[in-house]
């Protein structure tokens, strides 16, 4: 598990009629500021600020099926040949990284299958990859586009 060490955003956040409001560079738009969503953001600002992921292949919160159910997915991250690579689950700070959590994101990896899975609370963080048939937790995340091996 790793701890996650945020440097300083600039994280552009309002306030309209009471409401906490934070913006997504992403979707270029502004969003209710829950606990999960500060979590997405700031996440998502370590991925490209930190780890240089490009922007340009993060998807955020996308209807998918998982079975007969509608399902939303936190963040998917394509990689350079917009092929589906790493899915991001993130909870609200104060939930633990249980089991539980990780078999969403497995669940969304049914419909959505990818080489890396990610779960957070903003506090730490599991990398995880799938190779020869097997789910190996990582000690840090992968860099953009590194191959996990044979799926």
């Amino acid at each position: 598990m790793m701890t996650m060490h945020y440097p300083p955003f600039d994280i552009r956040m309002k306030t309209v009629g009471g409401n906490r409001l934070i913006f997504d560079n992403i979707r270029k738009i502004w969003l209710k500021l829950t606990p999960e969503e500060w979590v997405r953001q700031n996440f998502v600002l370590y991925l490209t600020e930190v780890m240089k992921y490009p922007s340009s292949l993060i998807a955020l919160e996308k209807k998918i099926m998982v079975g007969e159910l509608m399902r939303r997915f936190d963040i998917l991250i394509y990689d350079p040949d917009f092929r589906p690579w790493m899915l991001v689950e993130c909870k609200a700070m104060e939930i633990p990284l249980t089991p539980s959590v990780l078999d969403q994101v497995l669940r969304y990896n049914i419909s959505v299958p990818v080489a890396y899975l990610v779960i957070t609370n903003g506090n730490y963080c599991m990398p995880f990859k799938k190779a020869n048939g097997t789910l190996e937790i990582m000690e840090d995340l992968p860099l953009f586009g590194e191959k996990a091996g044979n799926l």
